[in-house]
């Protein structure tokens, strides 16, 4: 071998050494971007992880904060009701203003109307607006029920009370021609219940089944009766008992029934009684698919007759003493008007009385 090739053997060695060198290089290179990946990928994945957690433990904070907040709420609600219900034993408690005549007071001397006594109140001033012999003394017949309701609204300790109907309750009212809500001999029904079968239907056995459940008797929670009277600033109003069947003694006048009225209307659950067309009882053993009971006064109109007006609440009652008479509860556009006829010839008469009146001597 002579030098040249010496020479070339020496060159081509380390050229094969350079590109060995190379291609180590590479593959290194390669080896470390592949575990820089690996690497990556890992982070990556403890990052998500991460945050995962983070968002966890954040939604667990969040979620005790909103249930400490729905704690607090739940307290603040609480504290609202029972705030709700202080101010209301304080309305309840006070005695109400006495209805003023308004300077705009209109006599009604309308021939259309046939009611001799009339009131119509302003709820939102309380003020007498129109009237016809509206302080004079009457008869209330089953308008008494409105204050029954208040009564034993405000005075039942347990609502889920109930009272049995005896035979001697049931054949005496039967023997006095009372109207009834249809509750039988031995009949169980519950306070609730009792309460629209008073108002609905006018139950003078509901009426009964209150005062004895509330007070042990109805001598007992007429004196109750009279007591709120006495709160509400009533001077001329006196009850002997629960139904309105006639008593010389038991009398009101049109502005003192409303005045009844509208405090009923202030309590929610006596509000919504009045107001209610139709109530079924639960069944039971006398009564397997209970009772429909249905109002007297919405019985004969839907409230809206009259343009602009509508006709929310009422009770209607009749004896031969007292005439046909209704107390109605009405509003229109902001404001709210209760309507008092009395001793009306029938039933149709107070009903479209309260029409006329509504539909003409509202501002």
């Amino acid at each position: 071998m002579n030098d040249f090739e010496d020479d070339y053997n020496i060159e081509e060695i380390a050229r094969q050494k350079a590109r060995r060198r190379k291609r180590h290089a590479m593959k290194m290179k390669r080896l470390r971007q592949k575990r820089l990946r690996k690497i990556k990928a890992f982070l990556f994945l403890i990052f998500v992880v991460f945050i995962v957690c983070v968002s966890g433990v954040v939604g667990m904070i969040r979620g005790g904060d909103s249930e400490l907040k729905d704690s607090i709420n739940e307290r603040e609600t609480l504290q609202v009701a029972v705030d709700n219900i202080k101010n209301q034993d304080t309305i309840q408690q006070t005695t109400m203003s006495k209805v003023e005549k308004s300077s705009n007071y209109t006599n009604i001397d309308s021939e259309k109307i046939n009611s001799p006594y009339i009131s119509l109140i302003d709820v939102k001033n309380n003020q007498l607006i129109a009237g016809r012999e509206s302080e004079t003394k009457i008869y209330p017949a089953s308008m008494t029920k409105v204050m029954t309701l208040i009564v034993a609204v405000e005075n039942v300790k347990n609502k889920n009370a109930s009272y049995t109907f005896a035979f001697e309750m049931l054949n005496r009212l039967f023997l006095e021609d009372a109207s009834v809500a249809g509750f039988l001999e031995n009949e169980t029904i519950d306070f609730n219940e009792l309460l629209y079968g008073l108002i609905l239907p006018s139950g003078a056995e509901a009426a009964e089944g209150l005062a004895e459940l509330i007070a042990g008797s109805q001598d007992a929670f007429v004196e109750l009766m009279n007591k709120k009277c006495d709160e509400l600033g009533l001077s001329n109003t006196h009850f002997m008992n629960v139904s309105g069947l006639y008593d010389d003694n038991q009398y009101t006048t049109c502005t003192e029934m409303a005045m009844i009225m509208n405090y009923a209307m202030k309590n929610p659950e006596c509000a919504k009684v009045l107001s209610t067309y139709q109530y079924t009882t639960k069944t039971t053993e006398q009564h397997p698919e209970g009772i429909l009971l249905t109002s007297t006064m919405f019985s004969r109109m839907y409230g809206t007759e009259v343009e602009g007006v509508t006709i929310t609440a009422g009770k209607t009652g009749y004896t031969n003493e007292a005439g046909h008479c209704m107390v109605s509860y009405a509003t229109k556009d902001n404001n709210s008007y209760i309507c008092v006829t009395a001793y009306a010839g029938n039933k149709w008469h107070s009903i479209f009385d309260s029409f006329e009146i509504y539909g003409n001597y509202l501002p």
